[in-house]
């Protein structure tokens, strides 16, 4: 237990001891830089990320995975149909020249 100290000695020491601490004086606009200091740290790197970074982060989102997906299959079914047009022309061609010209070898 702890035994009260009575003595007012004390109390006047225990007073003047408190009044006497010195508080240092805070610089000019310390809590504005502290507060400025926070939301710096907060803030995310803007110098890090390159173009190509920035560009696989937006396609990675679900939603332009999705368009990115059906953009690359109709560029794909596209190019499949020309390249079928394109080899169906040269076929056509092909049998129209053997049709009308004749063949000396046959």
């Amino acid at each position: 237990m702890k035994e009260e100290n009575s003595n007012p000695a004390d109390e006047k020491l225990g007073v003047l001891l408190r009044e006497s601490r010195l508080s240092p004086s805070l610089p000019p606009r310390f809590q504005e830089n502290v507060w400025r200091r926070i939301e710096d740290a907060q803030a995310p790197a803007k110098s890090s990320v390159t173009w190509l970074e920035a560009l696989v982060a937006l396609m990675l989102r679900p939603r332009f995975a999705y368009a990115a997906l059906a953009a690359l299959m109709l560029a794909g079914i596209s190019l499949g149909a020309y390249s079928g047009a394109q080899s169906a022309r040269h076929d056509a061609e092909a049998r129209y020249i053997a049709s009308v010209a004749p063949n000396p070898l046959r």
